[in-house]
């Protein structure tokens, strides 16, 4: 790795202050004594393919942090499904121009370096968070950049694997439940596909904001599914699910969004309430006609569905993706600190591993949660 001092105020700066120390504010550094980070590992993805193609390399550029960012010192990462499906080609339309692309969204380490606007964070600090789903610098690297607003202090109770676990997941069910359907204590929520790390971040979510919570899930994590407060878990594999499912709720997430998915939702909603899928249709479309006809197109069915759902059953109907949220950040940080919300770990690799790490998730070797470690 390459280390040099230079005068920029936009430097990527690792360091120390040094009251002995020439004063760099002078020259744009705020006072403090730091060496710029020029280059680091980091997994790249030249081309779509299988696990084969990520490519581990050093000395891979880092760029000039902006005023609103932060340089992170990564320590682990999680595998996320979107970057297998990244790696596959989900969403070439908007990345295949921008290839070499760098997957990964959590994030868990220290501190390295903050632009001139950050307030929050400070060099040293351990931190958590999450990028947005379209970012092509992600978090498969030594040295990550994020947003002020997608981090936050890392909870002391928990370590870098299991806090790296937990953001993307938690933010993508704090989007759906609380931005979106914005439940209230006492309102019933069905968590489709409870399993998973974003349905079983739905059903710890709404358990601590006083929901009554079901599930739709399989046999393997019912027990952790009621340790977490839901009231029914009905195993799909055994079970008729449909009409196992009691009574009708306030809010639906359905992380599987398949159309007899959808239907089983959509027809256990009150009427006001909200139905949101992980599973919209823009990329697909776009991936399949391009831009200019993919966007409108999926834009034209998502408005469709909208409609046709509120004059024919009363309800909304919404396509729910994971964005930054710092007040959602917040409480996930508090939550995680008070051990009211995690999402195991089932198997870690270091980085160097990382084409094993995503063909044991093709393969489904692992079902649980798989995180990548940085020395």
């Amino acid at each position: 790795m390459r280390w040099l001092l230079r005068k920029s105020s936009q430097a990527v700066l690792i360091g120390e202050e040094s009251c002995n120390s020439f004063p760099l504010s002078k020259l744009g550094f705020n006072g403090v004594r730091r060496s710029v980070v020029t280059s680091c590992r980091a997994v790249l993805l030249p081309r779509f393919g299988g696990a084969d193609v990520l490519e581990l390399r050093d000395n891979v550029s880092v760029p000039d942090i902006k005023p609103n960012e932060v340089l992170v010192r990564a320590r682990a990462v999680s595998v996320n499904p979107l970057d297998c499906r990244m790696r596959e080609g989900y969403g070439r339309s908007l990345f295949e121009p921008l290839l070499p692309l760098i997957l990964g969204r959590d994030i868990s380490g220290e501190v390295a370096a903050v632009g001139s606007s950050v307030s929050s964070l400070s060099v040293g600090q351990e931190v958590f968070g999450a990028l947005h789903p379209t970012a092509v610098r992600g978090t498969y690297v030594d040295y990550a950049i994020l947003a002020e607003d997608e981090l936050i202090s890392k909870p002391e109770s928990i370590s870098h694997v299991e806090a790296s676990a937990v953001p993307f997941a938690a933010l993508t069910a704090w989007r759906a439940l609380r931005s979106t359907a914005n439940i209230k204590e006492g309102q019933r929520v069905l968590v489709v596909g409870g399993g998973g790390a974003v349905g079983f971040s739905a059903i710890q979510l709404a358990v601590a904001a006083g929901c009554h919570v079901s599930t739709i899930c399989g046999n393997e994590c019912t027990d952790r599914i009621f340790a977490a407060g839901a009231e029914q878990a009905v195993d799909y594999t055994t079970e008729d699910y449909e009409s196992s499912i009691k009574g009708y709720f306030d809010a639906v997430l359905d992380t599987i969004g398949a159309p007899e998915t959808e239907r089983i939702g959509v027809s256990h909603l009150k009427r006001g309430g909200h139905y949101m899928t992980l599973q919209g249709e823009a990329a697909s479309f776009t991936d399949m006609y391009g831009m200019l006809v993919g966007l409108p197109l999926s834009t034209a069915i998502l408005i469709k569905k909208q409609i046709q759902y509120r004059y024919s059953h009363g309800i909304e109907y919404h396509w729910t993706y994971m964005r930054a949220d710092a007040e959602g950040l917040e409480e996930i940080r508090r939550l995680c600190e008070a051990g009211k919300l995690k999402v195991p770990v089932e198997k870690t690799f270091p980085i160097t591993q990382v084409r094993a790490a995503h063909e044991a998730k093709d393969k489904k070797l692992i079902f649980g949660k798989v995180v990548l470690e940085l020395d």
